[in-house]
């Protein structure tokens, strides 16, 4: 569950409406849950990866037909190798609604991505959009703010000077809510205390050399 938990929380930025299907929802951008896969695991091809276990596609008359693909993930995690097998399908020639034969060229792409969208889900990427948390106003209130400061943790960790920290960090408060401050607080004074220990280091270090001139 640490790793569901870490994963299952999607960047309301990240999150498209479902199009082109006979029912309504949300789902995640696909390249976002590459990124969140690859923050997880490592570079794809080295901590994780996909596989097309097999493909076909199926005719349905003279006009319809759809591509299927059985798509493989696999993942390190911990010094072990797990694997995940799912179904993606996209509509690949049909009749639109105005009348129109329509063919897809990249239905077999579109299907190796929605069997690797599910693949991910059932390891928790996404996994409040799935399990229809999404829904929720309230909710997506709560994951906007959860990501906004994560990107403010992250800016006020990457700061390489005191000036600057103070600076991310005064930004960060403005916008932040009350829950989030005690953690946003931790970030600076952690930050804080790394940046004066080099800083004294470097003063020790010139205090050291002028000892020798």
């Amino acid at each position: 569950m640490e790793l569901w938990q870490a994963v299952c929380i999607t960047d309301p930025q990240a999150v498209k409406p479902i199009t082109g299907k006979q029912y309504k929802g949300n789902s995640p951008k696909p390249y976002w849950l590459i990124e969140q896969a690859t923050k997880t695991f490592g570079p794809c091809g080295i901590g994780w990866g996909i596989e097309v276990v097999s493909e076909r596609f199926e005719r349905f008359g003279d006009t319809e037909s759809l591509h299927i693909a059985l798509v493989r993930v696999w993942y390190e995690l911990d010094g072990k190798r797990g694997t995940i097998e799912q179904m993606g399908q996209t509509r690949s020639s049909y009749v639109s609604s105005a009348g129109k034969f329509i063919v897809d060229e990249d239905s077999p792409k579109k299907s190796v991505t929605d069997g690797m969208v599910k693949c991910l889900s059932m390891l928790g990427f996404a996994g409040d959009i799935f399990s229809g948390q999404w829904d929720d106003s309230k909710y997506v209130e709560f994951a906007e703010n959860h990501h906004s400061t994560a990107a403010q943790i992250t800016a006020i960790n990457n700061a390489t000077g005191i000036d600057l920290l103070k600076s991310h960090f005064a930004a960060a408060w403005k916008m932040s809510s009350d829950q989030s401050r005690p953690t946003l607080k931790e970030a600076y004074d952690r930050q804080l205390s790394k940046l004066q220990q080099h800083q004294e280091s470097i003063l020790q270090s010139v205090v050291d050399e002028s000892k020798y001139q």
